[in-house]
Parts: C-alpha cells; structure tokens; sequence
C-alpha cells in the first residue's frame, strides 16, 4: 500500500485538528454559564426582590459567554468545509 503524503492532505489533517480544538470552545462557554446560573440563583435566594434585575444581568451576561462557542463553532465548521487555505495549494 502507497500513501503518499502532499500538502493537500497535510492542509487538511491540520484543519481537522483546528476544527477539534475550536469546537472545545464549548467547554468553557458551559463552564461560565453554569457559574453565572448558580450565582444568579444565590443572589435571588438573598434578595427576591431583586430577581428582575438579577435576572436581566444573567441573561445578559450567558448571551456573552455563548459567543465564544458560536465563534469556536462558525470557525470549525469554516476550516471543514469551506476552509480558505485549500485555494492556495
């Protein structure tokens, strides 16, 4: 069996390792939400009468930490399928 190894396919093993590591992003976006939650509901268990504020500054601050894994996912999805690289080869 011949395997030949040519730019192209070492292009496109780097890009499916970019694309694990980019969807690991996830992590930290669920890490981070699940922190805010868990404070967000201590805080309304100290002040209930709060829980409109309390609740808008979560929501706010879950949006925010939800961008950093639609970025690690718009990213591996770029460099599996539409990866620009492969026109320079």
């Amino acid at each position: 069996m011949d395997v030949t190894i040519t730019p192209r396919t070492i292009l496109l093993a780097a890009s499916a390792i970019g694309a694990g590591i980019a969807v690991l992003t996830g992590f930290g976006t669920g890490i981070g939400q699940g922190y805010a939650a868990g404070k967000g509901a201590e805080a309304v268990g100290r002040q209930p009468e709060a829980q409109g504020d309390i609740i808008r500054t979560m929501l706010l601050g879950a949006a925010v930490a939800e961008t950093t894994g639609i970025y690690g996912l718009v990213i591996a999805l770029l460099l599996l399928f539409a990866n620009p690289l492969l026109r320079l080869l």
